[in-house]
């Protein structure tokens, strides 16, 4: 539910932020209603950042504004046809879309392109102006291509706008959908963490709408009878018996009493502080929350309010992974907990999390570092732990020269420990590609092993807890370019020969030609050309930090 919130939020921004207005145009937001929504950023369920922007939102949207409301992955999982346009578009809709968002499921998968694809539809896109809003936490899952989706409505329809706002994916992700918002003239935003949105969520709201003209005071109604309360169930759930409520979000079901031992029909859900009107009768209450359940049969009237309060007997932890101490919580580190029954992966920099009461192992990986604690916890118990992993930073560049320019994106990286074993060779640790690329160390001795082309060579560095080393390493490497009209390939040698008269193959390309990276020196190029021409030798020589450039006829 909480996700909903977020993404209308989000969606709501959007609208305000990229100059489609509700009030001239019919919009449909689409919430991405996958089971992905519990998970959390910054250690807080997407679910609660979405539902506290929403309820900010809505305040703000004009009573006259036709908007609706969408959702795939709410109903079914395992299911690509689980889409439903749940509020149609239309003036006033905020308090629907608020009660949709309050009986929210989040379960299922990512037919993103098909939502959307319905949504212009109900929009009537090829009659009028429409706008959609999509909101997702991931990549289509159901087979469809959202980039060529993009160019068919943008194509049939009047004036089809599609807005995406991506809500904690990575920049890679990101440039998978936002095609679809490119193909249709519409734009792209994205929203990594709960700072993110709330900033595009102000300029939303910086301007409210003014307020409606004060309503004729309703007659009293008459006083409520005792048979006809609004709510007759209110549970809880708590830590332990008697003890306090968890912080996290908590999941409820109601399942009628089938009198076998077994929850019968599910009646209705809803999550944190929620309440029931339920039929006289019995019913089992189940509550969720992190990894702790807790059921409760309950015996339900017209004109009683049942109060129910759920023990999880379980335990909540919040942990910080930090690099070093006193170093800010690092956004990469992964957190796994490991408890009784089971392990939650998917927690990065920070999480509070519930489990079963026992025995829990938390393991933080930030790059090659790994920090673990096992901890028995008791029923109620209430942990807040800083993890610190104890890892450096190192920054590897490569540069042609000392001091010269830097090499590109072709960089290839292998960090080594700086020990060999017995046979001679080192153990690799990690490896990354490209300028400016960073690893996450546990203090001491490395090698950092680099390529570029046909270049490569090594550099001894070290690394201590809490710091950062730059690692340059000076390739004394130029460049060649070859232009070889009806070549069909080129060996390159070094010029000397062994004692043997051969010379040692450096690098080998095919085609007319070819560009290359060579240590400073003196070569060979041989020129294998298609014809009945004959190779051709060309004697060359690389000067650190220069451009070669050679032409075979």
């Amino acid at each position: 539910m909480a996700g909903l919130i977020r993404s209308v939020a989000a969606a709501a921004l959007l609208l305000s932020m990229t100059s489609f207005g509700f009030a001239a145009n019919k919009v449909i937001i689409i919430l991405d209603a996958s089971g992905s929504m519990w998970a959390q950023i910054d250690g807080k369920p997407k679910l609660e950042i979405a539902r506290e922007s929403l309820r900010t939102v809505l305040q703000s949207v004009p009573a006259d504004d036709e908007i609706g409301f969408m959702a795939y992955g709410h109903r079914t999982k395992g299911s690509c046809d689980d889409i439903e346009l749940i509020v149609p578009p239309q003036a006033g809709s905020a308090s629907a879309i608020s009660a949709a968002a309050d009986s929210m499921k989040f379960l299922g998968k990512t037919p993103l392109t098909a939502a959307v694809k319905q949504a212009a539809e109900a929009l009537k896109y090829t009659e009028d102006k429409a706008t959609v809003v999509l909101i997702t936490d991931g990549l289509e899952t159901c087979g469809g291509d959202p980039c060529a989706l993009g160019k068919e409505l943008k194509e049939s329809g009047v004036d089809f706008t599609a807005d995406v706002v991506g809500f904690g994916l990575t920049a890679d992700e990101g440039k998978q959908i936002a095609c679809l918002a490119e193909n249709t003239g519409g734009k792209y935003i994205q929203a990594s963490d709960e700072k993110a949105l709330q900033e595009a969520l102000v300029e939303t709201v910086a301007a409210p709408a003014p307020a409606p003209a004060p309503a004729p005071e309703p007659a009293p109604a008459p006083a409520p009878k005792a048979a006809e309360l609004d709510y007759n169930l209110i549970p809880t759930a708590l830590l332990k018996e008697g003890g306090q409520a968890p912080k996290s979000d908590v999941y409820f079901e109601i399942f009628k009493d089938d009198a076998k031992g077994t929850g019968g029909e599910h009646v209705d859900y809803g999550y944190n502080t929620v309440k029931f009107h339920l039929a006289a009768g019995n019913y089992i209450v189940v509550a969720t929350s992190g990894a702790a359940r807790a059921e409760q049969k309950v015996s339900l009237t017209a004109d009683k309010a049942t109060e129910p309060a759920l023990s999880l007997n379980a335990a909540e932890i919040s942990i910080h992974a930090r690099p070093a101490p006193g170093a800010d919580i690092d956004r990469g580190a992964q957190i796994s907990i490991a408890y009784p029954g089971g392990t939650s992966d998917s927690n990065y920099g920070e999480v509070k999390y519930v489990v079963p009461a026992g025995e829990t192992k938390v393991t933080v990986h930030l790059g090659a570092g790994e920090a673990s604690e096992t901890m028995q916890l008791a029923a109620g118990q209430v942990v807040d732990k800083d993890m610190i992993v104890g890892v450096g930073k190192a920054k590897a560049n490569a540069f042609y020269t000392q001091g010269g320019e830097k090499a590109g994106t072709d960089v290839s990286w292998k960090v080594f420990k700086a020990a060999k074993k017995l046979d001679g060779t080192r153990d690799q640790v990690t490896y990354a590609y490209g300028p400016d690329s960073q690893f996450d160390l546990p203090p001491g001795d490395y090698v950092m092993g680099v390529e570029l082309q046909a270049v490569s060579t090594e550099q001894p560095f070290s690394v201590t807890v809490g710091q950062m080393t730059d690692v340059n390493v000076t390739l004394n490497a130029g460049v060649l370019a070859v232009d070889a009209p009806g070549a069909d390939g080129f060996k390159i040698f070094e010029a000397k020969k062994n004692i043997q008269g051969e010379r040692k193959q450096v690098t080998y390309a095919y085609g007319e030609k070819m560009q290359t990276t060579l240590a400073a020196g003196d070569y060979v190029l041989v020129t294998n050309f298609t014809t009945d021409k004959a190779d051709k030798e060309t004697p060359f020589t690389i000067k650190a930090g220069e451009r070669n450039e050679l032409t075979v006829q």
